[in-house]
């Protein structure tokens, strides 16, 4: 069994995604991030950097518990422990990591800096929303030929298309029309048909996290209360 600490973020929608398609068993622990429930001393254990989604694989190596927090290490373990969504050929692994690498160091930050401008910062800056969304969009442009040429990013399924996929679905906080690039629109309706992906992606989504927070959910995502609540 596999215990997931979890809320629906885009980095955090990528795990649930992944255990459903493995048909792998997991009990959903949510960490109600809009109150601060990621600062907890319990919390704090098992995720150092106060952050979703976490695992503990209470049937790791040897049966011992196995915690795990960053979902691009997470989906690579996953994808180890299933044999599933990741090529046993070194080639074909590393053509699913680079992408996957692509999303973490790319999308995510990229991406989370746009939304942060565009839909929660308290005052809007030109600059900052001018110089992330058109990273944005760039970023949609080097999918968008990938695309052209691939059914998916590594070829066939695989993890970086889970790693990806989230971040596309929240494309309205970016204000990206989607219709611009056909091929991210046709690899993103195909996922997002997948049984398993519906499934994942309605986990909480009464919780989804919107625009426009509270004064107060600002403080706790951005303020220093961050730093004061880690030590």
């Amino acid at each position: 069994m596999i215990d997931l600490y979890f809320w629906p973020t885009p980095n955090g929608q990528k795990i649930p995604i992944m255990l459903e398609e493995c048909g792998l068993s997991y009990k959903l622990f949510p960490v109600n991030i809009l109150v601060g429930e990621q600062f907890d001393p319990a919390f704090l254990k098992i995720s150092p950097n106060n952050r979703i989604p976490v695992i503990v694989d209470h049937d790791g190596d040897a049966g011992a518990d196995l915690t795990l927090f960053e979902s691009g290490a997470i989906l690579e373990y996953l994808a180890e422990k299933s044999r599933l969504f990741m090529p046993r050929t070194v080639v074909g692994k590393y053509e699913v990591l680079q992408w996957l690498y692509f999303q973490v160091g790319g999308i995510g930050p990229m991406f989370g800096q746009c939304g942060h401008f565009m839909g929660y910062a308290p005052e809007k800056i030109p600059y900052a929303i001018d110089r992330y969304q058109n990273e944005t969009k760039r970023l949609y442009g080097v999918l968008n030929r990938r695309l052209a040429e691939h059914p998916y990013l590594a070829g066939d399924y695989s993890i970086a298309d889970m790693a990806v996929y989230p971040w596309i679905d929240v494309r309205w906080l970016h204000e990206i029309e989607i219709d611009e690039f056909a091929h991210v629109k046709r690899w993103y309706q195909a996922i997002k048909a997948r049984p398993a992906v519906q499934k994942a992606m309605a986990l909480l989504k009464d919780k989804e996290i919107i625009g426009n927070p509270s004064d107060e959910t600002r403080e706790i995502f951005f303020g220093k209360s961050q730093m004061e609540q880690k030590k």
